[in-house]
C-alpha cells in the first residue's frame, strides 16, 4: 500500500513539472529576446559606459555648449602694443617675448633722446663759435668794396648808421644786403659766385650757409682779404692750416650726425610698435588654438540625455 503512495506522488511531481516546463520555457525565451543587443553610437564616451534600453533612443547630434573658455582677441592685443610695446603680449601670456619687446622700446627711446640732446649741445656750441668768428659787417664790406663799382655804393644802404659799438648782426639791414647779394650774383665778373643771400641771423640756415659756400669765407676772422675769386678762396679752404670755415662746417656735421641717429632711433622705435602689435596678433590666435577648451556635451542614455564634462585640446599650426 505504501508503495503505491509513493509511485502516486512521484507521478504527479512529473506531471506537475511537465506543465511548468511547458509554461515557462517559451515565456523564459521570450524574455531572452526582448533583451535588445548590443548598438554603438559613435560616441566612446556612450559606448564604453552600459547602454541598456539605448537602442530605444533616438540619436541625435547636438550642437557643444561650451562654458566661456579663455579667448584673446587679437585687436586688443595688437592695440596693446601698438601704444606701449609687450603690454599685447603680456595679455596673450607670452612674457619673455613682452620683455623683449619693452626693453628695446625703452633702449630705442633712451638712445634717440641722447642723440637728440647730443645735437642740441652740438648745435650750441658750433652757433656760439660762429656768433664768435663770423661778422656779417666784415662780410657785407668786403663784398661791396670788390664786387660793387664805387658810383653804384650809394645804392645800398645795407650798413645802418650810427650802429657802431653794437652785435654785427643787429648793425645790418637784411633787405639792403640781400638786394646787394643778388646785383653782385647778377652782375657777372669774379662776383658771380654769389649764388645765394644771407638769412636773417638766428635762422638756421643763416648758419649753414656761412659754413658752406665760398661767397661767405670772408665774413671769417681768419679770412685772406687779398683771395677775392671763387678759385683762389676754394684753394684756401682745401689747403693747411685748416681754416676756422672748415673747422666750424665740420662741427655743424657732428651736429647733424647727431639728429640723424636720433631720427634712426625713433623710426627703430616706431618699427619696435609695429613688429609688438603683429606679434601680439598673431600670439592671441595662437593661445586661442592651443588653449585646453572645457565645455559640456549633450550625449544619449538609456534615460534620454544628459551633459557630460568635455575637454578638448587643440594645436594649429
Amino acid at each position: 500500500m505504501m508503495k503505491k503512495v509513493i509511485v502516486n506522488i512521484t507521478l504527479c511531481i512529473a506531471l506537475m513539472q511537465m506543465a511548468l516546463s511547458e509554461e515557462l520555457i517559451p515565456s523564459l525565451m521570450m524574455k531572452r529576446q526582448e533583451v535588445p543587443s548590443r548598438v554603438t553610437t559613435g560616441n566612446l564616451r556612450v559606448d564604453l559606459f552600459g547602454q541598456t534600453g539605448l537602442a530605444e533612443v533616438p540619436f541625435v547630434a547636438l550642437p557643444e555648449e561650451p562654458l566661456g573658455h579663455p579667448h584673446k582677441s587679437p585687436y586688443l592685443a595688437a592695440g596693446l602694443s601698438l601704444v606701449v610695446p609687450g603690454t599685447g603680449e603680456i595679455y596673450t601670456e607670452r612674457y619673455w617675448e613682452a620683455a623683449a619687446f619693452f626693453v628695446a622700446d625703452v633702449a630705442a627711446w633712451l638712445l634717440a633722446y641722447n642723440y637728440d640732446k647730443k645735437g642740441d649741445q652740438q648745435t650750441s656750441s658750433f652757433q656760439t663759435y660762429a656768433d664768435a668768428r663770423w661778422d656779417v659787417v666784415k662780410y657785407g664790406e668786403f663784398s661791396m668794396v670788390n664786387y660793387v663799382p664805387a658810383s653804384e655804393r650809394g645804392n645800398y644802404n645795407w650798413l645802418i648808421p650810427g650802429t657802431e659799438g653794437r652785435a654785427p648782426w643787429l648793425r645790418v639791414n637784411w633787405d639792403e644786403l640781400n638786394r646787394m647779394e643778388r646785383y653782385i650774383g647778377s652782375a657777372g665778373g669774379e662776383g658771380q659766385y654769389y649764388s645765394h643771400t644771407l638769412p636773417p641771423y638766428g635762422d638756421q640756415q643763416y648758419y649753414e650757409l656761412i659754413g658752406k659756400y665760398q661767397e661767405f669765407y670772408q665774413g671769417w676772422d681768419d679770412a685772406d682779404p687779398t683771395l677775392t675769386t671763387y678759385v683762389q678762396i676754394t684753394q684756401r679752404l682745401h689747403s693747411s692750416p685748416q681754416p676756422n670755415m672748415i673747422y666750424y662746417s665740420k662741427e655743424r656735421g657732428k651736429a647733424n650726425d647727431y639728429y640723424a641717429s636720433a631720427t634712426t632711433w625713433v623710426t627703430v622705435a616706431v618699427i619696435n610698435h609695429v613688429a609688438s602689435a603683429a606679434y601680439a596678433a598673431l600670439s592671441a590666435g595662437w593661445y586661442n588654438s592651443a588653449h585646453a577648451e572645457l565645455g559640456l556635451q549633450q550625449v544619449p542614455t538609456e534615460t534620454g540625455y544628459t551633459s557630460v564634462p568635455v575637454m578638448k585640446m587643440r594645436w594649429e599650426f
